[in-house]
């Protein structure tokens, strides 16, 4: 892959501009986790709206994975035609404006449909701003895809914010949504005139439009998995287990979800420095020590406030797994593209059956029996660190260099 044969001299990037092109990924990735919280905060309405029920908004909401887990491979091939920068700035526009999309919905079949859409668009252009992000990583030779995943959180919880005001002044989630999506398609094309140019060499065999991930994806993959399932449980059980099991207030029980998230923004913000200290594997190995302690915290806690704490912990422990998943998938092969598709797919796949695998298992057994299976996921991380071993600076960082070398096919998530 070259740079855009507009730019500097020789088809390389000048040190500024890789900085400037770290802070507009950044800026791309806080645009997208605000969709992500403008949407999450208005689903009561948008429920009520569609007029369905309990379990059937629990099966609209799995459309958004499966849209994403099936399009998602596409992003390659669409970077590869059109250069990385142009295919970002489509493919946020489509995730941006497919916001309007859910709160227009006046059924379940059109719900499914749209939210089918909603996460197709999520997906692709996830992968898209994961690749450059990478890219970005590679030229300036130190660790920066925890602090974007950070930035995604932090738009999330602004996205949220705002949404929670919306919902509290009683504000139609369809205004609400077609003005988010205008003010954050304008701030999301204005940021990606900043991103990294990069598009294919004329004799460069263009990425196949569907392929299943390489082996290296699968493996690497593996390690979201576990990270991505502990997210998922803690997130939407751990409000419940803490008011079921152990007898918590409504409050306490909500402070558990808000601990948990905000540990998760915190370490991927300073996650970075230790990464670059102490690299990959130590501290996917070190995260997972925390994320297994704080789940042990939960399981074995006789009072609320221990498994508060607890579930600090398990998100502390599993905030940096998934950017560095996706900096090793995009070091493991020939194809970084197809290679982080692949580690999304397999995260996206993980978040998607999380919630309800514990509900399954808390049926047939226990709350706290499905917590213990997401501990062993967590000691899962301990076991399986090595295999990020391709993205670990201090091992790989003089070979991916300051840009220097080809990056293979157009970049995705």
């Amino acid at each position: 892959m070259r740079n855009d044969p507009a730019g500097p001299a020789h088809g390389e990037y000048g040190d500024d501009q890789v900085r400037r092109a770290r802070i507009a990924v950044a800026t791309v990735f806080a645009v997208h986790g605000a969709v992500t919280g403008s949407f999450a905060t208005r689903v009561p309405w948008i429920q009520d709206h569609a007029g369905v029920s309990a379990g059937q908004l629990g099966l609209a909401l799995a459309f958004p994975a499966i849209g994403a887990s099936l399009t998602m491979p596409l992003a390659g091939r669409i970077s590869h035609t059109f250069g990385a920068r142009a295919a970002l700035r489509g493919l946020l526009a489509l995730w941006t404006l497919a916001l309007i999309l859910p709160s227009l919905a006046p059924n379940l079949v059109t719900l499914c449909a749209v939210l089918f859409v909603y996460g197709a668009s999520a997906g692709m252009s996830d992968v898209a701003m994961n690749a450059l992000g990478v890219e970005v990583e590679n030229r300036l030779d130190r660790s920066i895809m925890s602090g974007l995943h950070g930035m995604w959180s932090v738009g999330t919880l602004t996205g949220s914010a705002a949404g929670t005001v919306a919902a509290h002044l009683g504000t139609d989630a369809r205004l609400h949504h077609l003005l988010a999506a205008l003010v954050l398609t304008a701030l999301g094309l204005i940021a990606c005139r900043g991103v990294l140019d990069l598009r294919g060499e004329p004799d460069e065999v263009p990425p196949p439009r569907f392929t299943l991930p390489p082996r290296s994806a699968l493996i690497i993959g593996a390690v979201g998995f576990c990270a991505v399932f502990a997210e998922g449980a803690s997130l939407d059980w751990s409000a419940v287990y803490l008011r079921d099991v152990l007898g918590g207030s409504a409050g306490v029980a909500a402070a558990s979800t808000t601990a948990f998230a905000l540990m998760m923004a915190v370490a991927r913000i300073a996650g970075d420095r230790i990464v670059d200290r102490f690299g990959a594997v130590r501290t996917v190995r070190t995260s997972g020590v925390l994320a297994t302690a704080g789940g042990l915290l939960v399981v074995f806690s006789p009072v609320p406030a221990a498994a508060l704490c607890g579930f600090g912990l398990l998100g502390l422990g599993v905030a940096v797994v998934v950017p560095l998943a996706f900096a090793a998938a995009g070091r493991s092969g020939p194809n970084p593209s197809q290679a982080i598709a692949g580690v999304a797919t397999i995260t996206y796949t993980s978040g998607l059956i999380a919630p309800s695998a514990i509900g399954a298992l808390a049926e047939t057994t226990s709350l706290v029996v499905s917590f213990g299976v997401v501990n062993v996921l967590a000691f899962g991380l301990v076991v399986g660190a090595g295999v990020l071993r391709a993205g670990d600076r201090r091992v790989t960082g003089s070979a991916a260099g300051s840009g220097a070398r080809p990056v293979g096919p157009a970049p995705k998530h």
